[in-house]
């Protein structure tokens, strides 16, 4: 899975030939996930046809502030269109353009669009080789990336007026890949390793029957999205679950059993910076498991149970400098047991969640946690979702470990 995947990027396009990869790009965008909206100057729709854009977004392509053929015309708020936004890519980006957006013009839906958006802006220069070197055109160069805004630097090649060399935009492959490098060496957790336990064990009775519980893994996987949408390289260790996930820094490793996960904990800990065990773990397995079937032979079946190793305890004795966040899921004395697991454990961070909560448990698409540190600092949280609870364990955790 791309980063790009669940975005919303605003395609801006202006008057330039290099306008024509622009379908190319936006099916780019649309097969790395990323929800797609195009505005166009309106010289360059002599260059490639909004319907054409409309088809391969799925959306309306804009590049007037009004329909000027609807009589009933609505006005096509600039505003929305940037607030909408999470990246916005101007390409082609042609001298007139960026000299407009770097001196505050104003005169068209995309340059309106430009001075009130609030996300990230990349600009992909297209021009002959004359205007690519002129001194004005390195100025907007500079003014622009003075305000923050990210140049996708065009290559060298034959250019449309026949003349070879600078100006030609950069192909749509290697834009699209500029913007996953730009944004993954920019976010906080680029470079960090995260591991992450997930769903139930399963605990063998005989060959066919188990010992289990309720958990879905929907709380873990969404952290294990979380970390990954942050820049981290996840390894999910994830229990019997329905829940899938596709993402290119995400390594899931199935296991079955307690003992299944705690191998697994330990083969990857040494390795990471950050731990955070959602699973829900047995506390007890059966003491022996019967090669076969077991037939009823009576109206009772006993079972003797041992207590299963606690993977939390292991590593927190053994960890050095990772941070450790464990989860606590409680039924009464909530704080109090939450605050005695993070010491015992030697946790940096514990996750409350408590069954008396409405919404809060397993198999739901809901959570209402409080998050508890090693120094005694309680948050609390209204429900949310497990999405939402995902992003605000990361955005605790990337405060902690960036303080």
């Amino acid at each position: 899975m791309s980063i790009l995947s669940g975005k919303n990027v605003l395609l801006g396009i202006t008057a330039g030939i290099a306008a024509y990869k622009t379908a190319a790009l936006v099916r780019l965008f649309i097969k790395s996930g990323a929800q797609v909206k195009v505005v166009m100057t309106p010289a360059s729709k002599d260059f490639i046809t909004p319907l054409t854009l409309s088809t391969l977004s799925k959306n309306p392509v804009l590049s007037s502030f009004t329909n000027e053929d609807d009589t009933d015309a609505v006005w096509n708020n600039h505003v929305d269109l940037g607030l909408w936004a999470d990246i916005f890519v101007i390409a082609p980006a042609t001298a007139n353009t960026m000299s407009k957006m770097a001196n505050g013009s104003s005169d068209n839906l995309l340059l309106a669009t430009y001075l009130s958006a609030k996300c990230p802006v990349y600009f992909a220069p297209a021009m002959d080789l004359d205007m690519y070197k002129h001194n004005s055109t390195k100025a907007s160069f500079d003014k622009l990336q003075s305000f923050g805004n990210v140049m996708i630097p065009a290559t060298s090649g034959e250019l449309a007026s026949g003349l070879v060399g600078e100006g030609r935009m950069a192909e749509p492959e290697d834009i699209i890949t500029f913007l996953e490098n730009d944004i993954l060496g920019k976010l906080p957790l680029k470079g960090k390793k995260v591991l992450i336990t997930a769903g139930p064990t399963y605990e063998a009775i005989d060959p066919v029957r188990f010992i289990g519980n309720h958990s879905s893994g929907k709380m873990g996987f969404e952290i294990a999205k979380a970390s990954a949408n942050l820049g981290a390289e996840v390894i999910l260790i994830t229990g019997p679950t329905h829940q899938k996930i596709s993402h290119s820094l995400i390594n899931v490793v199935p296991v079955t059993s307690a003992e299944d996960m705690y191998q697994q904990v330990h083969k990857y800990f040494d390795t990471v910076a950050i731990a955070i065990l959602s699973a829900a773990v047995a506390d007890f397995t059966p003491k022996e498991v019967s090669a076969k079937k077991i037939k009823k032979t009576s109206d009772t079946l006993k079972l003797e149970l041992k207590r299963t190793k606690d993977i939390l305890a292991s590593i927190g004795e053994t960890k050095k400098n990772q941070f450790l966040v464990g989860f606590a899921l409680e039924t009464h004395n909530e704080l109090e047991n939450a605050i005695g697991k993070l010491k015992k454990k030697n946790l940096n961070l514990i996750v409350l969640n408590s069954l008396q909560d409405k919404g809060a448990g397993f198999k739901g698409d809901t959570n209402k946690v409080t998050f508890i540190d090693n120094k005694s600092t309680v948050t609390e949280f209204q429900l949310k979702s497990k999405a939402e609870v995902a992003e605000d364990l990361l955005n605790e955790i990337v405060k902690q470990t960036h303080a």
